[in-house]
């Protein structure tokens, strides 16, 4: 008999979650904010209001710091799939070569580039071709996630391939890369990540306000950030519906583990249709030690109907069943958290329509400030907790029904595989430390309001604006 959980694979798929949850700290961010750095200087351009470009150039600091740990981390991990995962890297090698090297591309060509010109651009090359080049940020972070998406879609239903001597063989490469995980998949991180920057925007604001620090400045951002809330927010939460019944349907035993749902049918023969509020699982029993359920709910959620059947646990074998514990309470939290937000979402539009939302006013909200700084914080830990959800309730698999995680681990000593751990740790750590120690400079000097605008006329007397060539030829006064 083979144990699936020695101590060494426990250890690399601890070391890989650590990993993967350090690095998806920081990647949300930088492809929510892209997209909201291009609308702040396309409103600067297209109003001339100054403020839009201040607010650009703050912001555009806080999203160099998270783009760089973003790098650091993410380069790290894919050191991380070859040395903890090497068998399964050669057997999906075929499939993701591809698609990996595409998003390689993407991020470190095409997005990288038009980064440079972001960041150095700036009085060098003209207000279009700028615009221009932070809206290719935006759409190259996108891409880049999409095809993340795709492998990682790709693993919760493997489709468009088949495995062959070891190797997933690609047999049709639309079905592979438009696998049905992808399809709700990606839109509903994609979403998250403009959720999270927003609220990231909005966090901000608040304590920037909150401190009567450029509180009309930042009063200024909160307005359309708060409009914007109103229409995410709820989005999101459709999508994550959406993609709690594409789990339903493809990977019934991490949505057995997700609900808590042991028994597809009850003792008298009907559908077991109730929702667990909360449960104390016991996996090796096959129940819920203790339960608070609401009837019919879990069937309303998942097949729209009163009484529709959701598949429980006990029709897999124990040793294809995922662990409860996590998937359970982590999804919890995250929807918790999604509700939360479209709550405070509604509190700042509810305060619009009334009026308040002037710096003066707002002060006297310090509750609605200080939730809104602390909801800055709450998306992390929602993608945290939906990652958590998706990939632990993906076990005993690897690439869901061929693969087994053990199988994909690589089989190193549990002192090799330590050492490793204890790097990646220290490593993991001095990013974040490094970071958040900017972060904090960033925001405790606050934005630059003295420097001339890029492009005025104090820009050009100053030796700004934008550069001549220097291949021009020099014409000598008449006068000399």
């Amino acid at each position: 008999m083979i144990l699936e959980n020695t101590l060494p694979i426990l250890l690399s798929r601890l070391d890989f979650a650590f990993i993967t949850s350090m690095h998806i700290l920081w990647t949300p961010v930088t492809i929510g904010m892209s997209w909201l750095l291009f609308l702040l200087e396309w409103a600067w351009l297209r109003s001339g209001n100054e403020k839009w470009y201040r607010l650009q150039r703050f912001f555009e600091k806080l999203f160099i710091v998270n783009f760089g740990a973003g790098v650091a981390t993410g380069v790290t991990m894919e050191m991380a799939f070859g040395i903890l995962y090497g068998p399964f890297s050669q057997a999906v090698g075929p499939f993701f070569g591809n698609i990996l090297g595409f998003e390689t591309i993407t991020a470190f060509m095409y997005e990288a580039g038009f980064i440079g010109l972001m960041i150095f651009g700036w009085g060098k090359i003209g207000k279009g071709m700028h615009l221009f080049s932070t809206f290719n940020v935006a759409l190259s972070s996108s891409l880049s996630a999409m095809w993340i998406l795709v492998a990682n879609g790709w693993m919760q239903t493997p489709t468009g391939v088949v495995l062959k001597n070891g190797l997933f063989q690609v047999t049709n490469w639309w079905t592979a890369i438009f696998n049905p995980n992808f399809d709700i998949g990606f839109p509903h991180m994609w979403i998250a990540t403009l959720e999270l920057s927003l609220f990231f925007f909005a966090a901000v604001s608040a304590w920037f306000i909150l401190k009567n620090r450029n509180a009309d400045l930042f009063t200024t951002l909160l307005k359309p950030t708060l409009l914007a809330l109103i229409v995410i927010t709820p989005l999101q939460i459709f999508i994550g519906d959406e993609l709690g019944r594409e789990v339903a349907a493809d990977q019934p035993t991490s949505l057995a583990a997700m609900e808590g749902h042991f028994h597809t049918y009850l003792a008298n023969g009907e559908p077991d249709t109730s929702w667990n509020l909360i449960a104390i699982p016991d996996v090796q029993a096959g129940k819920n030690l203790f339960s608070i359920q609401i009837p019919h709910v879990l069937s309303l959620l998942e097949t729209h109907t009163w009484n529709g059947v959701v598949t429980g646990m006990d029709h897999f074998p124990v040793k294809d069943r995922p662990n409860v514990w996590v998937p359970f309470y982590a999804f919890r939290i995250m929807v918790a958290i999604g509700f939360f937000l479209f709550f405070m979402a509604l509190w700042g539009n509810l305060l619009r329509l009334r009026g308040e939302l002037t710096a003066e006013k707002l002060r006297r909200h310090p509750n609605f400030l200080r939730l809104m700084v602390f909801s800055g914080f709450l998306p992390y830990l929602a993608v945290w907790t939906g990652w958590w959800t998706r990939e632990i309730g993906r076990q005993p698999w690897v690439v869901y029904g061929l693969m087994r995680t053990w199988q994909g681990v690589s089989h190193m000593s549990v002192g090799a595989e330590s050492l490793w751990f204890a790097g990646y740790i220290a490593f993991e750590l001095m990013v974040w430390s490094g970071a958040w120690y900017f972060f904090s400079r960033i925001i405790k000097k606050g934005p630059d309001l003295d420097s001339p605008v890029v492009g005025s006329s104090d820009t050009a007397a100053s030796g700004g604006g934008i550069a001549q060539p220097s291949f021009a030829k020099p014409t000598l006064e008449k006068t000399r």
